[in-house]
């Protein structure tokens, strides 16, 4: 993979606003260049600021990190069967989502309760929770053929968790930004979740302690950290790293219960003795941070003919989860030529594709009414803005 030795670019104001994501819509990324200026081309903005471009190197980390997340559920039926395909299973569920986290919460450091981001946080997160919460529901009422599956947004189904968990995090960022030692206090809290069994599943409480330290790792970095993991040592560096990952992973394939990363459940409700929630989230936290490094070490930072994609992650996240359980529920892994190595090679690059396709600017037009609804009409409008734009 090809990687970038440019110093990464100064984060543009449409960034720190992301989405779930970590990056705006397209629709708001075109409208901001005609009220500013050609962000692309660098040329001066109205208000004779020089415009800023997007950066390359977290879009392409998070088309890849998608990407990473669709094979990865096309990986999981075959772990019984094959071995090699529980390691990669284990290797990329350590860091795939703590990556996604991390730049989520990169790009939440600037959140606060100012208005226009409450709004961009309730169209841009809260609506498609509920929507795709529906979605979901209703089909798998249909294709799982189970008509009594009820709709509830009190306990997300599948891939949805994550909306919630970024709505709640988002809001808590002012805290964070306020405490002293805010990551050993999200550790804190994170350990004594993966010991309580009494939380139980409301908004996926347990997803949502156990991943918080990502999201607050995220709000404490600064570009020159992302520098740091980019240069040619640590992408040397990060080769025999990963690789020992593999060894390991497939050494502990058949020894270890892979949902310990899933982390929506406490020790307790994995068999496991209580201390042991304590150890492994402290251990898998740490594991997962040396992954996230290792794959920011190998991510492009220059254009790509992916980079694009990137701003249309939600996207390919949520609309993939229909296939991803479709495929379940219409026993498509029952085909015996899907167990075989070259199946299971077909198989992901398939998963690779669609995602790919889940992402592209088509598919973004078609569903952004549920994406990013402007809803401008649930809002009181904006006294300020309205004075300011009267004068």
């Amino acid at each position: 993979m090809a990687t970038a030795t440019a110093t990464l670019a100064p984060v543009t104001p449409s960034q720190k606003d992301a989405d779930a994501g970590g990056a705006p819509s397209g629709r708001r990324h075109a409208k901001g260049r005609a009220a500013r200026g050609t962000a692309a081309t660098g040329r001066p903005t109205g208000d004779g600021a020089p415009a800023k471009t997007r950066d390359a190197f977290f879009d392409n980390a998070k088309y890849l990190a998608i990407v990473l997340v669709a094979m990865g559920h096309a990986w999981e039926p075959l772990r019984d069967g094959s071995r090699s395909a529980a390691a990669l299973y284990i290797t990329v569920y350590a860091f795939h989502m703590p990556a996604f986290i991390i730049i989520s919460g990169y790009f939440s450091r600037s959140f606060d309760m100012r208005k226009d981001r409450l709004q961009r946080l309730i169209t841009g997160v809260a609506v498609p929770y509920v929507l795709f919460e529906v979605a979901y529901t209703f089909f798998k009422r249909w294709a799982d053929d189970d008509p009594g599956y009820p709709i509830t947004l009190l306990q997300p189904w599948y891939l949805t968790w994550f909306l919630i968990a970024l709505f709640i995090w988002r809001l808590t960022t002012p805290l964070w930004k306020i405490v002293r030692w805010p990551l050993p206090l999200a550790l804190t809290i994170a350990v004594l979740a993966a010991v309580s069994p009494e939380i139980g599943d409301d908004l996926n409480l347990q997803r949502v302690l156990q991943f918080l330290p990502f999201f607050v790792v995220g709000l404490t970095l600064r570009p020159e950290h992302f520098q740091l993991v980019r240069r040619r040592a640590v992408r040397i560096a990060a080769l025999p790293v990963v690789a020992g990952a593999l060894v390991f992973a497939y050494w502990a394939a058949p020894r270890m219960n892979a949902a310990w990363f899933y982390h929506r459940d406490s020790a307790q409700e994995l068999g496991a003795p209580w201390w042991s929630g304590v150890v492994m989230t402290l251990a898998m936290f740490g594991c997962s941070l040396v992954l996230v490094a290792c794959f920011f070490a190998w991510v492009p930072g220059r254009r790509t003919w992916f980079t694009a994609l990137g701003a249309g992650t939600l996207y390919g996240y949520l609309l993939h989860g229909f296939l991803a359980k479709g495929s379940r529920f219409w026993h498509w892994y029952d085909n015996d030529w899907l167990h075989t190595p070259w199946g299971q090679v077909l198989l992901t690059l398939i998963a690779g594709t669609l995602v790919t396709l889940l992402c592209t600017p088509p598919v973004q037009r078609i569903f952004r009414f549920a994406m990013e609804p402007k809803m401008t009409w649930a809002f009181k409008p904006d006294a300020v803005g309205t004075a300011r734009q009267r004068r």
